[in-house]
């Protein structure tokens, strides 16, 4: 099963747990293959290299290298797809065309903007909580 999570799935995967974290699970037993593209990684190390950040990824015991070196061993990265302007912010637009460049078959996030789409070309956007249960329904 092929999945792009969103940067803010992946940032709260490892500074909070939860279910954004037992999607990332999924992926390092193998239930699905994670996807993400060379814009959403760059947006990644930009979040977690922001202050307000720095205090908990220490709480964590772990470093933006860390956990940058953690999630690329995780993904596969693709070329995304290039899509006309879709959602308001330019960056869940990268979301989106990681999708198709990648074939996916879901995509998780916490976006607002996103989630309102509820799908983007038959991918099923959906919550972390959400899409374990499909996770689940699919590997059953």
């Amino acid at each position: 099963m092929r999945v792009v999570a969103d940067t803010n799935t992946v940032l709260s995967a490892f500074l909070w747990g939860g279910p954004p974290k037992a999607v990332l699970d999924a992926a390092r037993d193998g239930r699905i293959i994670l996807h993400t593209s060379p814009a959403l990684l760059a947006e990644l190390e930009d979040v977690l290299s922001r202050d307000k950040f720095a205090a908990r990824i220490r709480q964590v015991g772990s470093s933006v290298p860390d956990v940058l070196a953690e999630y690329r061993a995780l993904v596969a990265v693709e070329l995304p797809t290039p899509i006309p302007p879709t959602v308001r912010d330019p960056d869940d637009d990268h979301v989106l065309a990681c999708a198709l460049g990648a074939l996916a078959v879901l995509i998780v996030t916490r976006d607002r903007d996103l989630l309102t789409l509820g799908t983007f070309n038959n991918i099923p956007i959906l919550p972390a909580a959400q899409a374990l249960d499909l996770i689940a329904t699919n590997a059953a």
